[in-house]
């Protein structure tokens, strides 16, 4: 699990590729402080193992599925990546729960400065993840976590602060670029247990499906 609060920029220092499938060696440092075979870290939003490191480098496996889905294909050697480890038992839970698994990448439609911030309005390709986005809610833009402020039936936006800005690749973005997003868990447990009835059989909850009452709560542990 991760927090989006990104702990290091990283560069790409390799790239292998065998048709969808990819390995990548990313120059770093902080993120390789206790770093173990194994481990995972968080490229770009996308939570992937690392197979191999060494004093100022790592490498990891990228499989068919992660390169269709995510923005990972697009990197050219000496792109920059956001970078996280995984959260560990003791630390500090800065930003809201992460899985590294992405949903599907958008475009940014906009980067508008407004005052100390920057607005960056985007457009998901999977126009089916909108029922998990909600104004004030959280949102993992490439690893990042963000609030949205606002969304409509074809776009989103966040708003970046300074420091966002400096210590992530966003500052690198602009309008046409592909982002990751991915969205709250939360949203996607509380919808696959709706389609649950009472015995527990998938689709058994259809005909109550959309009206979230009190003892429905309470008959599901809720409350």
């Amino acid at each position: 699990m991760f927090t989006g609060i990104i702990e290091e920029i990283g560069h790409m220092r390799r790239i292998h590729s065998q048709g969808q499938a990819m390995v990548l060696t990313i120059g770093a440092m902080k993120v390789l402080e206790d770093v173990h075979l194994g481990d995972s870290i968080s490229v770009n939003g996308v939570c992937l193992t690392v197979i191999a490191y060494d004093t100022d480098s790592f490498s990891v496996d990228v499989m068919p599925e992660t390169y269709r889905k995510t923005n990972l294909r697009k990197l050219q050697n000496g792109t920059r990546v956001n970078l996280e480890r995984a959260m560990a038992a003791n630390g500090r839970f800065g930003g809201h729960i992460v899985q590294g698994h992405v949903d599907t990448t958008a475009t940014i439609l906009s980067r508008i400065p407004e005052e100390n911030a920057v607005v960056y309005r985007f457009e998901p390709e999977n126009k089916q993840i909108f029922k998990y986005i909600i104004a004030g809610g959280s949102i993992t833009i490439d690893g990042i976590s963000l609030t949205v402020v606002s969304v409509t039936e074809r776009d989103a936006a966040v708003s970046i602060i300074p420091h966002t800005l400096a210590q992530t690749i966003l500052h690198d973005k602009k309008a046409g670029d592909t982002v990751n997003i991915e969205c709250d868990v939360l949203g996607k447990y509380m919808e696959r247990l709706l389609g649950f009835g009472p015995t527990g059989a998938a689709g058994g909850n259809q005909n109550r499906q959309g009206s979230l009452s009190e003892s429905f709560l309470a008959e599901h542990g809720f409350m």
